[in-house]
């Protein structure tokens, strides 16, 4: 460390004591930042001298006189506007004057305004043509920006003519409003009766149409007592035609026994019809009683049926007049209501039919049993009287008739008893429509609360609209609005000036600013700082001596210490830039929110800088240099100093990142309009990684980088146009691997080298002649194939710089071989003791600098 300060104190005291460099040092310091303070003191405030922007304005409108809205002239309107506005420089000219001027560049745009122009506003509110036009010529070539300044010129005349339009529509508007208010105002009242009234008598159709509802509800209530009976009835009545049917069949037995004894009487006639006849009395007694019964039972079965079936047609033609009833009320959201009551009437009508049907069915049954009885009556009184005959007529064929007599009345007690058999399933199905009337009565009694229910809460609706409106009628509505109000002149008349203002401007804009920056010019210090910053490290690495020589110190100092030596000095020196830089921003007016953080950040991120440009120039020299340029240039686009970082082209956006501008522009920021939590501190930190970076570049690629800045600063030499400086550092020119090969086969060795250094001396020109043919190839080829694809501009010049890189690598690749060849034949012309000598000398420790070397005596006696 002792030799690092005393390189720095030996180079401020030779700075110090020649006058002439006070001079040169004056101006590293102070000149920078003149770039800073002009272009800040440039940018202050540009949009507050646009007065000086000339955009011509010519008026063709010969006017219009429209029914609606009168004589009117819009040109003159806007000329009129215009002179009143100073925000452009606006001038008033015909049209062929207009041109010239725009097409000379002395004015940067014309606006024109064409002859029908007020006669086209006029037909865009009468609704007979279209919208009007404004002409509009802008001159791009005379100022990129401004052409965009004239633009919003032709923003402001359109806005003035939408100005006008509204105005004049609103006048038109408010005309035609004030006189039709008196009508207005008339037939809101007859209105507002009328839907009084039509509301009340929604009320009371909606209250009637609830009360037959609530009767309706009670009788479908009912419907199950009912159906209960007529099933208790029609069990009573199948109970009774099971037993009948077994009597019937009872009876066919006896029959079919008297048959027998008939047969028997064959042969005892006399007793045994006497006893036939008694038997088929009773038989017929017996089948009369219980065919009397069953048609007793189908009977009071049909009338409670019937009862029923009368009572669900009353059902059926109530629930549909209540239907009539709302669909007649058109009551808001019953829909759905009706809907359900309709289906549900519709069911009840199904199931009225299939009962009727089953009604005429039980009356045809009940018809036919007692048709039956009749019949078996007949017939027994038949039978008696043949038997009775044939007390007298035994002999002439009576049993043979009374026998036929028997069989009619077994069959007719067949047929009876199959009839009584078919009554029970349809007694079955009786009893499962009345189970599906009972389900139906349900579900439209529940169906009619909640129509009930929803009607209940239409009526509270329509009760508290009538108040409502009513409430209304009698109040100022109209007036108690503060728009409407402040649109009401003192006549009581729509104000259309009032209107227009409101119709053009209906909310207003609150703008409340975060960390405020009071200049444009303050607003764009940080990027002019930082370049400021850049090009004054990037003149301390072209005015100033890279290498550390060792004049005046006591030890000679390692590449390290060299490095760090001049890099102090330089950061000094581009300390004092920074201090200046920002001390002159202040005076000139830039706005600053913590003065000494903003200083720091000025010296830090020029120590940063510094550290860049120091590093790429004594690693890579003219190389590094010209890096250095490219970074500045690289920079302005992609750090988001001037525009924002998203409106840049995608490889600005990718690389912004990794930018050191970045950083410093942000931390620049942060002190002149405020802080934001911890974001300077994160914005130096990132910062502070660049220097750590190219600290590591210079430190382990300087020390490596001798003999190829030997090379180069001879060949620049050999110029006599470009300046160079050469490395006063200690390099090994001859590694000692070579060195020891040379001294084990001296000969071997040179034949060896000197047979490389031939053949690449042949391959050499070749080499120079591809990279020259490929330097000029690959650039063109890749102009030609950039310039047919559409948004490749920055990908093209990346390219280029790739390119550009690659060549010098390459050239200066093939260059480092060829020195490399001439040194090892170098090394082979020495002798024995002068190679012991170098490897002896690399062996022994630093030296005092007066002492010279055997290796520059070496060079030295080979150079002569």
């Amino acid at each position: 460390m002792s030799n690092v300060m005393a390189i720095v104190r030996r180079d401020i005291v030779r700075l110090l004591r020649v006058p002439a460099a006070w001079v040169v040092l004056f101006g590293i310091i102070f000149i920078p930042p003149l770039y800073a303070w002009f272009n800040i003191a440039g940018f202050w405030n540009p949009y507050g001298n646009t007065s000086g922007i000339e955009v011509v304005v010519v008026n063709n409108d010969r006017g219009t006189d429209s029914q609606a809205i009168g004589k009117m002239d819009m040109g003159d309107q806007i000329i009129k506007q215009l002179k009143d506005n100073d925000k452009l420089g606006w001038k008033f000219a015909d049209k062929p004057e207009a041109m010239q001027r725009v097409e000379s560049g002395k004015s940067y745009a014309a606006i024109i305004i064409p002859k029908d122009f007020s006669d086209r506003v006029a037909g865009v509110i009468e609704g007979r043509s279209a919208r009007p036009t404004l002409e509009y010529y802008v001159n791009e070539k005379a100022n990129a920006l401004a052409s965009r300044m004239t633009d919003t010129g032709a923003s402001t005349v359109d806005s003035q003519v939408n100005e006008t339009f509204v105005s004049t529509v609103s006048k038109v508007v408010s005309g035609i409003v004030n006189k039709t208010d008196a009508d207005i105002s008339a037939k809101a009242d007859t209105t507002t009766a009328n839907t009084l009234a039509d509301l009340d008598k929604v009320q009371r159709s909606v209250t009637d149409i609830r009360g037959n509802i609530a009767d309706l509800t009670t009788t479908l209530n009912g419907v199950p007592s009912k159906t209960k009976a007529t099933r208790d009835t029609l069990n009573k009545t199948q109970k009774a035609g099971t037993q009948a049917s077994k009597q019937l069949n009872d009876a066919s037995t006896a029959i079919t026994n008297a048959q027998n004894t008939l047969n028997d009487f064959t042969n005892n006639a006399g007793g045994t019809l006497d006893q036939s006849s008694n038997l088929l009395s009773q038989a017929s007694s017996q089948s009369n009683v219980a065919i009397n019964s069953i048609a007793a039972g189908l009977t009071k079965a049909n009338g409670d049926e019937g009862s029923a079936l009368s009572t669900a047609q009353q059902i059926n033609t109530d629930t549909g007049s209540l239907i009539n009833q709302l669909e007649a009320a058109g009551v808001p959201g019953s829909a759905d209501a009706i809907a359900k009551l309709k289906a549900q009437n519709a069911s009840l009508a199904d199931s009225i039919k299939t009962i009727a049907d089953l009604n005429t069915n039980l009356g045809a049954t009940t018809t036919s049993t007692v048709s039956a009885a009749n019949g078996i009556n007949t017939s027994t009184q038949s039978a008696l009287g043949n038997a009775a005959s044939a007390r007298k007529t035994i002999t002439a064929g009576a049993l043979p008739q009374l026998n036929n007599g028997l069989n009619g009345f077994s069959s007719l007690a067949a047929t009876s008893s199959a009839n009584l058999a078919s009554q029970g399933s349809l007694i079955a199905q009786s009893t499962l429509v009345l189970n599906q009337l009972d389900q139906a009565a349900t579900t439209a009694a529940k169906t009619l609360v909640g129509t009930d229910k929803g009607l209940a809460s239409l009526q509270t609706h329509l009760s508290t609209l009538t108040t409502d409106i009513a409430a209304l009628s009698s109040s100022s509505a109209l007036g108690s609005s503060e728009i409407l109000a402040k649109s009401i002149g003192g006549d009581g008349k729509l104000d259309a000036a009032k209107i227009a203002d409101f119709m053009l401007s209906p909310t207003v804009l609150d703008t409340k600013v975060v960390y405020p920056v009071s200049t444009y010019g303050s607003g764009m210090a940080p990027l002019f700082t930082n370049l400021t910053l850049w090009v004054g490290a990037f003149m301390l690495v072209v005015l100033m001596k890279l290498e550390v020589d060792d004049e005046g110190l006591e030890n000679e100092p390692t590449p390290g210490q060299r490095y760090w030596g001049r890099w102090i000095l330089f950061a000094l020196i581009a300390s004092l830039q920074a201090i200046v830089t920002v001390l002159g921003e202040l005076v000139i007016g830039v706005q600053c929110h913590n003065v000494p953080v903003f200083i720091i950040t000025a010296m830090l991120a020029s120590m940063v800088y510094v550290s860049i440009t120091y590093a790429l120039s004594t690693s890579f020299m003219h190389v590094g240099k010209a890096l250095c340029v490219a970074l500045v240039i690289i920079q302005i686009p992609g750090s988001s100093g001037m525009y924002p970082i998203e409106m840049m082209p995608k490889f600005f956006r990718d690389m912004y990142p990794y930018f050191p501008f970045t950083y410093s522009i942000n931390a620049l920021r942060e002190t002149i309009a405020g802080f934001y939590h911890a974001d300077w501190f994160v914005n130096m930190g990132k910062l502070m990684i660049f220097a750590v970076l190219f600290f590591i570049l210079g430190l382990a690629v300087k020390p490596h980088m001798g003999n190829l800045q030997r090379l180069v600063d001879r060949q620049l030499k050999a110029s006599d146009i470009i300046t160079s400086e050469p490395a006063l550092h200690k390099v090994r020119e001859y590694p000692i691997s070579q060195a020891l090969s040379m001294l084990a086969n001296k000969e071997e060795y040179r034949s060896g080298i000197e047979g490389r250094a031939r053949k690449f001396a042949l391959l050499y020109p070749k080499l120079m002649r591809g990279a020259l043919a490929f330097g000029i190839a690959v650039p063109a080829a890749m102009a030609i194939t950039f310039s047919l694809t559409t948004g490749t501009k920055v990908i093209a010049l990346a390219a280029w710089v790739i390119w550009f890189l690659v060549m010098i690598v390459f050239l200066v690749g093939v260059e480092s071989i060829r020195d490399s060849l001439a040194r090892q034949v170098r090394l082979g012309n020495l002798d024995d003791d002068a190679v012991r000598a170098l490897l002896y000398e690399r062996q022994r420790p630093h030296r005092k600098p007066e002492t010279k070397t055997l290796l520059n005596n070496a060079e030295g006696g080979d150079r002569q």
